[in-house]
């Protein structure tokens, strides 16, 4: 009788952990790393002025398990605003990173870009830009670094070619500030942007929410009219004119160069894809994209 009991106890411990161990790995968040740690694959560069994938003066470099945008090439920087494209396109995910500003400015930058970066979402494709065109249409998260003294937020919103709402009301200022504090010197800073398709998006610094918007759309003052920054050329204006106002809900993720140098690394996504069915037992309230076949009902 005792051996039977505790043969018995064993059994259902086993059980019992291999049940947890089920639930644990259905729950379990699968971040996928967009960047290998040792070379360019999977990305592709686009800097104005130059063709797509020709890396000028070796903007984009891999070091030390981080893609580093440097400026020890160049005597002076004018109009090379440079981005950095993960070949696969997105809608509904979490994107984290680190980031650290380096060094000084190159000559020539503009002075609101000193310490001054950020990667790009929803963006257009690096095929599809004009060879002189800047920034791409798409919905910057901002990085700036402090300048010493003084409050200097980061994590904020950028709008090139979009516009969004802001609590519910629209804006179509470029830039709209965080609430984030003041990160100075060189120091590491992590960031993560939750972008549920057309819907919402939170940006994330140092695990705290510091900006929240919705409705992202096609539109904006870099599309044909007058520009509050240098011309873009925006390739295919005509066309993007024609989805003005319409809602922007996928695209690209781009690192930015913009004249200071600047290191990521830990570049990783999560895509947000689950069971939408609350009765389900493995049920993902914050996952949006449905699909039913994941769900597994009691």
């Amino acid at each position: 009788m005792i051996k039977f009991t505790l043969f018995a106890y064993l059994l259902l411990m086993l059980l019992g952990f291999a049940s947890c161990s089920k639930t644990t790995n259905q729950n379990k968040e699968e971040w996928k790393a967009l960047f290998n740690g040792k070379d360019l694959e999977g990305w592709d560069i686009k800097i104005a002025g130059y063709p797509l994938n020709e890396n000028y003066k070796n903007t984009f470099i891999v070091q030390d398990s981080m893609i580093r945008v440097n400026y020890m090439e160049y005597d002076t920087f004018t109009t090379q605003y440079g981005h950095m494209y993960y070949q696969k396109p997105y809608s509904h995910y979490k994107l984290r990173m680190q980031y650290r500003f380096t060094g000084e400015q190159v000559p020539g930058g503009a002075s609101w870009n000193v310490r001054n970066s950020g990667v790009m979402m929803h963006s257009q494709s690096a095929q599809s830009l004009g060879l002189e065109q800047d920034f791409p249409i798409s919905l910057e998260m901002q990085f700036l670094g402090g300048l010493g003294s003084g409050d200097r937020s980061t994590g904020n919103l950028c709008t090139p070619g979009t516009i969004v709402d802001i609590n519910g009301v629209l804006t179509e200022a470029h830039c709209i500030s965080s609430s984030s504090k003041t990160y100075h010197g060189d120091q590491w800073v992590t960031a993560e942007a939750i972008m549920l398709g057309d819907s919402i998006a939170h940006f994330l610094i140092e695990g705290d929410t510091v900006l929240t918007f919705t409705n992202p759309k096609i539109g904006g003052g870099y599309i044909g009219k007058s520009r509050s920054f240098k011309e873009g050329k925006v390739a295919g204006e005509a066309e993007w004119l024609k989805k003005n106002n319409s809602l922007l809900g996928t695209g690209y993720i781009a690192l930015q160069a913009e004249s200071h140098p600047i290191d990521f690394k830990n570049i990783e996504l999560l895509e947000l894809k689950g069971c939408m069915n609350p009765k389900a037992k493995n049920y993902k309230s914050y996952y949006v994209v449905s699909d039913p076949e994941s769900c597994q009902m009691e």
